[in-house]
Protein backbone atom coordinates (compact mmCIF):
# COMPACT_ATOMS: atom_id res chain seq x y z
CA UNK A 1 0.00 0.00 0.00
CA UNK A 2 0.97 3.82 -0.55
CA UNK A 3 -0.63 6.79 0.68
CA UNK A 4 -0.18 9.86 -1.26
CA UNK A 5 0.42 12.82 0.61
CA UNK A 6 -2.31 15.68 -0.37
CA UNK A 7 -1.75 18.90 1.70
CA UNK A 8 -1.39 20.57 5.30
CA UNK A 9 -4.96 21.35 6.61
CA UNK A 10 -4.53 23.18 9.28
CA UNK A 11 -2.54 24.57 12.33
CA UNK A 12 -3.85 27.34 15.00
CA UNK A 13 -2.19 31.14 14.13
CA UNK A 14 -1.73 31.89 17.99
CA UNK A 15 -4.40 34.67 17.75
CA UNK A 16 -7.40 32.51 19.56
CA UNK A 17 -7.05 32.16 23.33
CA UNK A 18 -8.68 28.78 23.31
CA UNK A 19 -7.17 27.76 20.96
CA UNK A 20 -3.56 28.95 20.94
CA UNK A 21 -1.42 26.05 19.54
CA UNK A 22 -1.68 22.42 18.37
CA UNK A 23 -4.31 20.75 16.26
CA UNK A 24 -3.31 16.42 17.44
CA UNK A 25 -4.70 13.68 17.17
CA UNK A 26 -7.45 14.49 14.39
CA UNK A 27 -10.29 12.09 13.64
CA UNK A 28 -13.21 12.44 12.09
CA UNK A 29 -16.59 13.47 13.90
CA UNK A 30 -19.12 13.30 11.00
CA UNK A 31 -19.44 13.63 7.36
CA UNK A 32 -21.97 15.15 5.23
CA UNK A 33 -21.99 15.30 1.87
CA UNK A 34 -18.87 16.34 1.01
CA UNK A 35 -18.01 18.17 3.95
CA UNK A 36 -15.82 16.14 7.00
CA UNK A 37 -16.46 17.95 10.46
CA UNK A 38 -13.07 17.43 11.77
CA UNK A 39 -12.31 16.84 15.45
CA UNK A 40 -8.87 17.61 17.10
CA UNK A 41 -6.77 18.33 20.13
CA UNK A 42 -5.54 21.91 20.64
CA UNK A 43 -4.39 23.96 23.55
CA UNK A 44 -5.23 26.84 25.06
CA UNK A 45 -3.18 29.56 26.40
CA UNK A 46 -2.67 27.57 29.64
CA UNK A 47 -1.19 24.75 27.83
CA UNK A 48 -4.46 22.49 28.41
CA UNK A 49 -5.71 20.59 26.24
CA UNK A 50 -9.18 21.42 24.51
CA UNK A 51 -11.65 19.44 21.84
CA UNK A 52 -11.76 21.46 18.70
CA UNK A 53 -13.64 20.95 15.44
CA UNK A 54 -13.57 22.31 11.66
CA UNK A 55 -15.39 21.46 8.76
CA UNK A 56 -13.17 20.44 5.47
CA UNK A 57 -14.55 20.01 2.50
CA UNK A 58 -13.58 17.19 0.29
CA UNK A 59 -14.17 18.91 -2.92
CA UNK A 60 -11.96 21.97 -2.81
CA UNK A 61 -9.63 20.45 -0.24
CA UNK A 62 -9.95 23.31 1.76
CA UNK A 63 -11.31 24.18 5.24
CA UNK A 64 -14.87 25.38 4.92
CA UNK A 65 -15.28 26.85 8.88
CA UNK A 66 -13.82 26.55 11.84
CA UNK A 67 -15.90 25.70 14.96
CA UNK A 68 -15.81 28.55 17.32
CA UNK A 69 -15.96 27.07 20.82
CA UNK A 70 -14.68 24.12 22.31
CA UNK A 71 -16.66 21.08 21.61
CA UNK A 72 -16.05 19.69 25.69
CA UNK A 73 -14.86 21.32 28.74
CA UNK A 74 -12.29 20.56 30.90
CA UNK A 75 -13.38 18.74 34.32
CA UNK A 76 -14.17 20.37 37.55
CA UNK A 77 -10.79 20.94 40.23
CA UNK A 78 -9.27 17.47 41.19
CA UNK A 79 -11.25 15.12 38.78
CA UNK A 80 -8.85 13.43 36.39
CA UNK A 81 -10.07 15.72 33.48
CA UNK A 82 -9.21 18.75 34.75
CA UNK A 83 -5.85 19.17 32.92
CA UNK A 84 -7.05 18.70 29.61
CA UNK A 85 -9.26 16.66 27.67
CA UNK A 86 -7.87 15.46 24.18
CA UNK A 87 -10.15 12.99 21.75
CA UNK A 88 -9.27 9.82 20.64
CA UNK A 89 -12.49 8.62 19.01
CA UNK A 90 -16.53 9.14 18.10
CA UNK A 91 -18.52 6.51 18.24
CA UNK A 92 -22.45 5.53 17.38
CA UNK A 93 -24.25 2.87 20.20
CA UNK A 94 -27.99 2.64 19.84
CA UNK A 95 -28.06 5.55 17.57
CA UNK A 96 -26.38 8.10 20.13
CA UNK A 97 -22.98 9.55 19.61
CA UNK A 98 -20.60 9.40 21.98
CA UNK A 99 -16.92 10.15 22.47
CA UNK A 100 -13.90 8.01 23.48
CA UNK A 101 -11.40 10.70 25.36
CA UNK A 102 -8.13 10.93 27.40
CA UNK A 103 -8.60 12.83 30.56
CA UNK A 104 -5.21 14.78 31.84
CA UNK A 105 -3.67 15.13 35.31
CA UNK A 106 -0.65 17.04 36.19
CA UNK A 107 1.64 14.52 38.13
CA UNK A 108 4.37 15.58 40.66
CA UNK A 109 7.65 12.92 40.43
CA UNK A 110 6.17 12.28 36.85
CA UNK A 111 4.91 14.81 34.40
CA UNK A 112 1.31 13.09 33.84
CA UNK A 113 -1.34 10.34 34.20
CA UNK A 114 -3.86 9.75 32.23
CA UNK A 115 -7.24 8.10 31.93
CA UNK A 116 -9.90 7.16 29.63
CA UNK A 117 -13.44 9.06 29.68
CA UNK A 118 -16.59 8.88 27.89
CA UNK A 119 -18.86 12.10 26.88
CA UNK A 120 -22.00 11.80 25.02
CA UNK A 121 -23.20 14.53 22.52
CA UNK A 122 -25.57 17.08 22.93
CA UNK A 123 -26.81 19.84 20.52
CA UNK A 124 -23.53 19.46 18.85
CA UNK A 125 -21.36 19.60 21.24
CA UNK A 126 -20.25 17.05 23.95
CA UNK A 127 -21.12 16.10 27.91
CA UNK A 128 -19.48 14.26 30.09
CA UNK A 129 -20.74 10.99 30.75
CA UNK A 130 -19.14 10.54 34.10
CA UNK A 131 -16.96 12.42 36.42
CA UNK A 132 -14.94 9.21 36.57
CA UNK A 133 -12.80 7.87 33.91
CA UNK A 134 -14.21 4.41 32.14
CA UNK A 135 -10.61 3.14 31.98
CA UNK A 136 -7.92 3.59 34.44
CA UNK A 137 -4.79 2.06 35.52
CA UNK A 138 -5.21 -1.28 37.28
CA UNK A 139 -3.40 -4.73 37.69
CA UNK A 140 -2.58 -4.67 33.71
CA UNK A 141 -1.80 -1.22 33.73
CA UNK A 142 0.28 0.37 36.32
CA UNK A 143 0.87 3.65 35.41
CA UNK A 144 -1.69 4.94 32.75
CA UNK A 145 -4.33 4.47 29.69
CA UNK A 146 -4.79 6.39 27.40
CA UNK A 147 -5.37 6.90 23.57
CA UNK A 148 -7.76 4.62 22.49
CA UNK A 149 -9.62 2.89 19.23
CA UNK A 150 -12.95 0.76 19.79
CA UNK A 151 -14.50 -1.38 17.09
CA UNK A 152 -17.13 -3.37 17.13
CA UNK A 153 -16.59 -7.19 16.49
CA UNK A 154 -19.46 -9.76 16.35
CA UNK A 155 -21.88 -8.17 18.80
CA UNK A 156 -19.05 -7.22 21.08
CA UNK A 157 -16.78 -4.30 21.51
CA UNK A 158 -12.61 -4.35 21.70
CA UNK A 159 -10.62 -1.39 22.59
CA UNK A 160 -7.21 -1.30 21.37
CA UNK A 161 -5.66 1.62 24.00
CA UNK A 162 -2.31 2.75 25.08
CA UNK A 163 -1.15 1.09 28.34
CA UNK A 164 2.04 2.54 30.26
CA UNK A 165 3.89 0.23 31.94
CA UNK A 166 6.75 2.14 33.87
CA UNK A 167 9.02 5.47 34.06
CA UNK A 168 12.48 4.99 33.82
CA UNK A 169 14.98 8.29 34.80
CA UNK A 170 16.88 8.75 31.45
CA UNK A 171 19.16 11.46 31.15
CA UNK A 172 17.94 12.89 34.84
CA UNK A 173 14.50 13.20 33.46
CA UNK A 174 11.30 10.83 33.45
CA UNK A 175 10.85 8.72 30.66
CA UNK A 176 7.26 6.84 29.51
CA UNK A 177 7.30 3.42 28.62
CA UNK A 178 4.31 2.29 27.06
CA UNK A 179 2.55 -0.21 24.09
CA UNK A 180 -1.34 -1.20 23.21
CA UNK A 181 -3.15 -3.43 25.32
CA UNK A 182 -7.24 -4.58 25.03
CA UNK A 183 -9.92 -4.13 26.76
CA UNK A 184 -13.72 -5.80 26.01
CA UNK A 185 -17.08 -4.75 26.57
CA UNK A 186 -20.42 -6.20 26.08
CA UNK A 187 -22.31 -3.02 25.83
CA UNK A 188 -19.21 -0.26 24.84
CA UNK A 189 -19.95 1.67 28.14
CA UNK A 190 -18.22 -0.90 30.58
CA UNK A 191 -14.48 -2.21 29.92
CA UNK A 192 -12.56 -5.19 31.14
CA UNK A 193 -8.71 -4.88 30.54
CA UNK A 194 -7.70 -8.50 29.57
CA UNK A 195 -3.82 -7.74 30.10
CA UNK A 196 -3.16 -9.07 26.42
CA UNK A 197 -0.70 -6.81 24.61
CA UNK A 198 -1.93 -6.05 21.22
CA UNK A 199 1.35 -4.02 19.92
CA UNK A 200 5.04 -4.69 21.88
CA UNK A 201 8.05 -3.01 21.70
CA UNK A 202 10.40 -5.04 18.92
CA UNK A 203 13.21 -2.56 18.84
CA UNK A 204 15.81 -1.82 21.10
CA UNK A 205 15.07 1.89 21.53
CA UNK A 206 11.52 1.48 21.60
CA UNK A 207 9.49 3.18 24.14
CA UNK A 208 6.32 4.60 22.88
CA UNK A 209 3.54 2.97 20.77
CA UNK A 210 0.06 4.63 20.68
CA UNK A 211 -2.92 5.94 19.41
CA UNK A 212 -3.94 2.72 17.83
CA UNK A 213 -6.34 2.48 14.77
CA UNK A 214 -8.14 -0.65 14.02
CA UNK A 215 -10.58 -1.85 11.21
CA UNK A 216 -11.86 -4.95 10.00
CA UNK A 217 -12.39 -5.89 6.42
CA UNK A 218 -11.83 -9.06 4.25
CA UNK A 219 -12.01 -11.21 7.36
CA UNK A 220 -8.98 -8.98 8.30
CA UNK A 221 -7.96 -6.47 11.29
CA UNK A 222 -5.68 -4.05 10.29
CA UNK A 223 -4.22 -1.71 12.33
CA UNK A 224 -2.23 1.84 12.07
CA UNK A 225 -0.22 3.26 15.27
CA UNK A 226 2.47 5.64 16.17
CA UNK A 227 5.66 4.01 17.59
CA UNK A 228 8.74 6.07 18.92
CA UNK A 229 11.87 4.64 19.02
CA UNK A 230 12.76 2.44 15.66
CA UNK A 231 15.36 1.37 13.36
CA UNK A 232 15.56 5.06 11.58
CA UNK A 233 14.32 7.67 13.96
CA UNK A 234 13.77 8.47 18.02
CA UNK A 235 11.25 10.36 16.41
CA UNK A 236 7.32 9.28 15.95
CA UNK A 237 6.87 7.38 12.58
CA UNK A 238 3.51 5.53 11.57
CA UNK A 239 3.28 1.60 11.90
CA UNK A 240 1.14 -1.28 10.85
CA UNK A 241 0.21 -4.53 11.39
CA UNK A 242 -2.61 -7.48 10.91
CA UNK A 243 -4.11 -9.73 12.97
CA UNK A 244 -6.76 -12.72 11.96
CA UNK A 245 -8.59 -12.54 15.12
CA UNK A 246 -8.35 -9.03 16.74
CA UNK A 247 -6.12 -10.49 19.70
CA UNK A 248 -2.91 -11.99 18.26
CA UNK A 249 -1.41 -9.66 16.24
CA UNK A 250 1.90 -9.58 13.62
CA UNK A 251 3.57 -5.78 13.11
CA UNK A 252 4.69 -5.33 9.40
CA UNK A 253 5.67 -1.77 10.18
CA UNK A 254 7.35 -1.34 6.74
CA UNK A 255 3.84 -2.15 4.89
CA UNK A 256 2.09 1.45 6.48
CA UNK A 257 2.81 3.24 2.86
CA UNK A 258 3.74 6.59 4.50
CA UNK A 259 6.72 8.02 6.29
CA UNK A 260 8.29 11.64 6.43
CA UNK A 261 8.77 13.78 3.94
CA UNK A 262 11.82 15.58 2.75
CA UNK A 263 10.95 18.66 4.22
CA UNK A 264 8.71 20.60 5.67
CA UNK A 265 5.55 20.40 8.14
CA UNK A 266 5.90 16.78 8.39
CA UNK A 267 9.94 16.58 8.26
CA UNK A 268 10.75 15.37 11.64
CA UNK A 269 8.20 13.44 12.68
CA UNK A 270 5.11 11.51 11.43
CA UNK A 271 2.34 10.19 13.79
CA UNK A 272 -1.61 9.88 14.83
CA UNK A 273 -3.47 8.69 12.16
CA UNK A 274 -7.16 8.51 11.32
CA UNK A 275 -8.13 6.29 8.64
CA UNK A 276 -11.69 7.34 6.72
CA UNK A 277 -13.63 6.31 3.49
CA UNK A 278 -15.67 8.91 1.30
CA UNK A 279 -17.04 8.45 -2.46
CA UNK A 280 -14.90 5.07 -3.05
CA UNK A 281 -11.61 6.37 -2.28
CA UNK A 282 -9.82 5.92 1.57
CA UNK A 283 -7.76 8.86 3.31
CA UNK A 284 -5.42 9.32 6.16
CA UNK A 285 -4.88 12.25 8.62
CA UNK A 286 -1.94 12.36 10.08
CA UNK A 287 0.31 14.65 12.38
CA UNK A 288 3.39 16.06 11.47
CA UNK A 289 6.45 17.67 13.47
CA UNK A 290 5.92 18.27 17.14
CA UNK A 291 2.99 16.39 18.08
CA UNK A 292 0.76 18.06 16.40
CA UNK A 293 2.70 21.74 16.92
CA UNK A 294 2.28 21.89 13.12
CA UNK A 295 -0.91 20.81 12.59
CA UNK A 296 -2.45 17.65 10.74
CA UNK A 297 -2.46 16.91 6.81
CA UNK A 298 -4.30 14.33 4.65
CA UNK A 299 -3.56 11.26 2.03
CA UNK A 300 -5.14 9.40 -0.38
CA UNK A 301 -4.32 5.69 -0.64
CA UNK A 302 -3.22 4.94 -4.01
CA UNK A 303 -5.25 1.97 -5.77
Amino acid sequence: MHWKKIKNIFSPNGTSSWMKSHAAVPFVLDITDDIVRIGFSSRNVEGKSILAALDFDMNSMEVKEIVETPLLQNGDNGLFNHDGVMPCQAFTISNEKYLYYIGWNLGVSVPFRNAIGMAKEENGVFKHLHQGPILDRNIHDPCFVASCCVIEDEGNYLMYYLSCIRWEIINDAPVHFYHIKIATSVDGFTWLPTGKIAIDFIYDNEYAISVPRVIKEDNMYKMWYSYRGGPSSETYRIGYAESENGFDWIRKDQLSGIDVSNKGWDSDMICYPFLFDHEGERYMLYNGNGYGKTGFGIAILEK
